[in-house]
């Protein structure tokens, strides 16, 4: 089913898993979908391999992991999501050079803790992993260590002109 694109998170220049400016990075766009989930559409490169043609596994959790733990801003924008605990479930290799969409949700939203899922599947609706886990709710300050005001570390939006208008979940 096709959801319409309602929204965009902000991206920092050295993060794994959404970094533009990191050479190592998955460069992920995350794009908050009009059921209340988050969706990111990723392509991996021979780089984030294990066994040729597959995708490494820390890889697969690292994304799942953001997704999940970003999917709180949708309903509390000032939010972070710091990771207690997280089960991965590995149905099929997740391969390289093909496009695949991982979806991410809260389940149960509680005052200083969330719980979240996600999944990533292949275009036809295979899915290949999954994951469940729980994030302790925390302000930037209170993550990051440094005087710093988070709006002078390099978090921005970029390519929201590009933005797709419908992600297409097979579900």
């Amino acid at each position: 089913m096709k959801y319409k694109v309602v929204g965009h998170q902000y991206r920092n220049d050295q993060c794994l898993v959404c970094g533009w400016d990191n050479p190592l990075s998955l460069g992920l766009e995350f794009w908050e979908l009009e059921n209340g989930e988050l969706a990111t559409l990723a392509n991996l490169k021979p780089g984030h391999q294990s066994y040729p043609g597959r995708a490494h596994g820390g890889i697969i959790s690292a994304l799942l992991d953001e997704l999940i733990g970003r999917a709180v801003c949708l309903e509390e924008p000032a939010c972070w999501g710091v990771t207690v605990d997280l089960a991965i479930k590995y149905k099929k290799p997740v391969p390289l050079e093909q496009t695949i969409v991982a979806v991410g949700r809260v389940t149960r939203n509680r005052s200083r803790m969330f719980e979240g899922s996600g999944e990533i599947y292949l275009p036809d609706g295979t899915l290949l992993a999954s994951a469940e886990g729980r994030y302790m709710k925390l302000p930037v300050d209170k993550i990051v260590e440094s005087e710093t005001p988070i709006s002078d570390m390099n978090w921005r939006m970029l390519d929201v002109e590009n933005a797709p208008e419908y992600i297409e979940l097979p579900y």
